[in-house]
């Protein structure tokens, strides 16, 4: 067995009995993965989790009696620790965006391969946020339209706030400056620390300084699960 990793106990939630076998004998085949439990809809999940040990749910959006956003959402009040992953067919961004604002911590693709699957699972149970790269693309397009920046350090959902389409910074609960808040979203639109000190007219050092502070605030390794962690704690909106 694989000493890195604890065993990750995982309960696989889809309404397709025969989908969700083919799932499990591929992740039983992972020595630090054990397929705990099998539910068809949002209500067994939370009903599974609340009797047995669950480190990760692999979670389809469309089920019946209870969907997959609502079921997040309460698996995320009832059970804070349990890590949410969507694997879905749906490759919209709102549904990234709905998802991850409702608790989930990884949005996958059922078309996915199985090496890609689980090593995604992998990095959600050590505390990371996973996105399908086909998805990415899509969820930086709909990113680049944050627009508006408050002065308590993120964009403000008020009056003032831009009326277009698109993701809005909110002040609440953030623990930017208003500095980082822009450095972040200029860190979403894909431009690099020099493009970034040239449009807020700073240095570069002091760009990498505020992107040394925005990550270790938000504990994370990297841009990407900076702009993912801040949809997902609820500093933006859309």
């Amino acid at each position: 067995m694989n000493t890195l990793l604890k065993q990750v106990k995982i309960l696989l939630a889809d309404d397709h009995a025969l989908f969700r076998e083919g799932l499990k004998r591929i992740l039983n085949m992972e020595e630090d993965f054990e397929v705990v439990g099998e539910a068809g809809d949002g209500i067994q999940v939370l009903e599974m989790c609340n009797r047995m040990e669950v480190d990760v749910v692999l979670m389809d959006i469309n089920m019946p009696v209870e969907n997959g956003v609502v079921a997040t959402r309460r698996l995320h009040e009832m059970f804070p620790k349990v890590k949410v992953v969507i694997l879905s067919i749906h490759d919209d961004e709102s549904y990234v965006f709905e998802t991850l604002k409702q608790g989930a911590s990884g949005y996958l693709l059922k078309d996915m391969e199985a090496n890609d699957l689980v090593n995604a699972i992998r990095s959600v149970a050590q505390g990371y946020s996973y996105i399908h790269p086909k998805v990415t693309g899509k969820l930086i397009q709909q990113l680049r339209r944050m627009s508006y920046i408050n002065e308590s350090g993120v964009a403000a959902a008020s009056e003032t706030a831009t009326k277009e389409g698109g993701v809005r910074f909110i002040a609440e609960n953030s623990p930017l400056t208003r500095r980082e808040a822009e450095v972040l979203r200029l860190m979403s639109e894909g431009k690099s620390n020099r493009a970034i000190s040239e449009h807020l007219v700073i240095s570069e050092k002091t760009v990498k300084n505020h992107v040394s502070s925005i990550l270790q605030k938000m504990s994370v390794d990297d841009r990407t699960q900076a702009v993912l962690q801040a949809i997902k704690n609820g500093w933006v909106d859309i």
